[in-house]
């Protein structure tokens, strides 16, 4: 077999993100080859470098987590110098990202209509709380409390018990998708038309999209979606249930799966009731048929559950704590867990990326970089800087 080929080695993206939304983002740009130069504050850095613990030998873990394959230089952009610096690096780059408040790129004259003068073709993402437009655009916009005004906490949690968050920053993380899939998708329409454009990404905004199903169950009924805690509002059984010694998750999505699993346990009258042959009626009778399936599961072992539903093709799933899964044997063959060698903290494992692709595969090239790593090397490369200037520019607190 060839040797596999970045599908994105030809693109430079200049990154000014922080935290974890554009992060996420410009890494999995950069999984796939981009040349992702990330730019950071002067001492400091993206604020994730200070947030721990955990740390891996001073290295955050959070930082770790999603700044792969990218080189770090350090700018001050309070500083004309600094901002001169970043025009340059803009010049030849095909993607600018960035998610400071709404209106501080074009107090700093690097905004959209500022950048794109002179280099139409840039592609130029911004990433906020609430997006570019609408009466909450200045407001600060964090992933927890986007979780709460955006609806998805209502819907999370016990059924009688207060509103949960989601367990990991997924506000974040999918604004990050979206941002990824629409630079892809803009750079495939600049190959077209050499045109570059503008992208407005908001985390409020991406929370909403993916509200899916539970948005369409409200527009259709005018009734605001309730918590089910681990049940599902339109499928019956299709949640947690505890065992002898702990719990199983089961996922009957439909008719034929039901009847399959009355058999398989041994309760086909659990199939002859007629307020259980369809889903719509099972739905309607939750409150009969999940207590009598709670009673039926605490009568075995979570092994043996497992094992036997599985055996028969039920769809069913232990409940793994992070340690249990992240050293499963699918979880390895797929090659989700990756070690690599960190120049301060040694080897460092890292979570793999997530499509397998036959041409143009993902891959993690690089350990995520040490502050300012790369400064000396892109000024001088890329932009002709000589050794005296990058000392001024470092003794005057440009870089």
């Amino acid at each position: 077999m060839a040797n596999p080929v970045s599908a994105l080695s030809d693109i430079r993206v200049i990154d000014l993100s922080r935290i974890l939304a554009g992060p996420y983002c410009t890494m999995v740009l950069a999984d796939y080859g981009a040349e992702v130069i990330k730019i950071e504050q002067p001492g400091t850095g993206d604020g994730t470098r200070q947030w721990g613990p955990p740390w891996v030998d001073g290295e955050s873990a959070y930082f770790l987590s999603v700044n792969r394959n990218k080189k770090s230089i350090t700018l001050n952009l309070k500083s004309e110098s600094g901002r001169d610096i970043l025009r340059k690096l803009v010049a030849d780059a095909d993607v600018f990202i960035e998610n400071f408040k709404v209106g501080d790129m074009k107090k700093m004259g690097l905004d959209y209509p500022a950048l794109s003068q002179d280099h139409p073709e840039l592609i130029y993402c911004s990433i906020s709380g609430y997006g570019q437009t609408g009466p909450y655009r200045q407001r600060p916009g964090y992933d927890f409390m986007i979780q709460a005004q955006g609806g998805i906490m209502s819907i999370s949690g016990p059924a009688k018990g207060e509103p949960h968050k989601v367990g990991v920053a997924i506000v974040d993380i999918t604004a990050g998708l979206f941002a990824s899939n629409a630079i892809l998708t803009a750079l495939h329409h600049r190959q077209k038309s050499g045109e570059g454009q503008y992208i407005d990404i908001s985390l409020l905004d991406s929370q909403v999209a993916w509200l899916a199903n539970v948005a369409h169950n409200y527009f259709a009924t005018g009734e605001a979606p309730s918590r089910y805690g681990n049940a599902h509002a339109n499928i019956v059984p299709y949640e947690t249930f505890p065992t002898a010694d702990g719990y199983i998750a089961l996922a009957v999505g439909s008719d034929q799966q039901y009847h399959k699993f009355c058999r398989v346990v041994d309760r086909i009258d659990l199939w002859q009731d007629e307020r259980f042959q369809t889903n719509a009626s099972r739905v309607a009778y939750r409150q009969v048929l999940i207590p009598m399936l709670q009673k039926l599961f605490r009568t075995r072992i979570t092994e043996s559950w497992y094992e036997l539903l599985l055996d028969a093709g039920i769809p069913v799933g232990p409940i793994n704590d992070i340690p249990t899964i992240l050293n499963d044997p699918q979880v390895a063959a797929r090659e989700m867990v990756q070690e690599i060698n960190h120049p301060a903290a040694g080897p460092i494992k890292l979570l793999g990326p997530v499509a397998k692709m036959s041409k143009t595969p993902a891959k993690i090239r690089q350990a995520p970089p040490i502050l300012g790593d790369d400064t000396d090397l892109v000024l001088r490369e890329r932009l002709g800087y000589s050794t005296e200037q990058i000392n001024t520019f470092r003794e005057a607190g440009v870089i």
